[in-house]
C-alpha cells in the first residue's frame, strides 16, 4: 500500500515545479518533475505520468516515469478507452483493482495485462471546473491502491491542477488534436467492428473482442486499423471472421 506523502515532501516537489516556472526551462521538465514526485509517493508501483488536455481535447504534454506508462497511455489513444480518458472526460477518479476482471474497458484491459499492469488510479486534474487532464498512477500487482490511496492521489492533483494551468500557454509546446480525435474516432470503430463479428459470427461481445485482439497481433496492425479494415469488407460485403487477413 502507498505510504502516506510527508508534508514536506509534497511542498518540496511543488517546490521544484514552481521554481520552474519562473525559468526558460520546457514545461515537460515541470510536468516530468511532477509524475516523478507521485511516483515516489506510491512505493511499489510501476510508473506515474501526467497528460494534459486543453478545452479543445488538444493533448499539450504528456509526463511518464517509465516506459511502460508511455506504453500503457499510447494503448488507451489507440483503442480509445480505458481509465485515463475515462477520468478525464468524467472528471472524476478511476480506480482499477485489477485489470484482469474490470470488464469496462476490456480491450485496453487485455493490453493492461501485456504490459503487467494490475492496478490504476487516474485522477482528473480540474481547475474551476475546467478539466485539464489526469494523473496517474500504474502497478504491476492486483489490489496495490485503495479508495485511501485514490483520496491521496486526489490531494496530490489539486495543487498540480493550479500549477499545471499557469505553465500552460499560447507558446505551450506540440498540441495533439488528432490524437484525441483519433482515440474518439478508434472507439467508434472498435464498437462497430465488435458488433459485426457478433451479428455474423454469433461471437459473445468478450469473443468479438478476443478476436479483434488476435487479428491485430497476426497481422501488426493496430486494433483500430483492424476495425476499419473490417468495417470496409463489411461496406464492400466481403466475409469478415477468424480467417480474415
Amino acid at each position: 500500500m502507498p505510504r502516506n506523502l510527508p508534508l514536506n515532501e509534497t511542498t518540496f516537489t511543488l517546490a521544484r515545479i514552481t521554481g520552474l516556472l519562473l525559468t526558460p526551462e520546457k514545461v515537460e521538465r515541470a510536468v516530468q518533475l511532477l509524475a516523478e514526485g507521485v511516483r515516489d509517493a506510491f512505493p511499489g508501483c510501476s510508473g506515474a505520468g501526467v497528460s494534459l488536455v486543453d478545452e479543445q481535447g488538444a493533448l499539450s504534454s504528456v509526463g511518464s516515469t517509465d516506459t511502460v506508462v508511455v506504453n500503457a497511455d499510447a494503448a488507451q489513444y489507440d483503442l480509445g478507452q480505458g481509465p485515463c480518458l475515462h477520468s478525464w472526460e468524467s472528471q472524476r477518479t478511476v480506480l482499477v483493482n485489477d485489470a484482469g476482471t474490470d470488464d469496462r474497458w476490456p480491450l485496453w484491459s487485455k493490453a493492461a495485462m501485456d504490459l503487467s499492469i494490475k492496478s490504476v488510479i487516474s485522477a482528473p486534474l480540474v481547475v474551476a471546473s475546467r478539466c485539464l487532464g489526469s494523473l496517474k498512477v500504474y502497478a504491476p500487482q492486483p489490489g496495490a491502491f485503495d479508495g485511501t490511496a485514490a483520496r491521496s492521489l486526489e490531494k496530490f492533483a489539486v495543487p498540480a491542477a493550479t500549477l499545471l494551468d499557469h505553465i500552460q500557454g499560447p507558446d505551450t509546446p506540440r498540441r495533439f488534436t488528432d490524437v484525441v480525435t483519433a482515440a474518439l474516432y478508434g472507439r467508434d470503430t472498435t464498437h462497430r467492428a465488435q458488433g459485426i463479428l457478433m451479428q455474423r459470427h454469433g461471437f459473445s461481445p468478450d469473443r468479438a473482442l478476443e478476436e479483434l485482439m488476435h487479428l491485430s497481433r497476426s497481422s501488426k496492425q493496430s486494433v483500430v486499423s483492424v476495425s476499419a479494415e473490417i468495417l470496409k469488407m463489411c461496406a464492400q460485403q466481403e466475409p469478415v471472421g477468424p480467417a480474415w487477413q
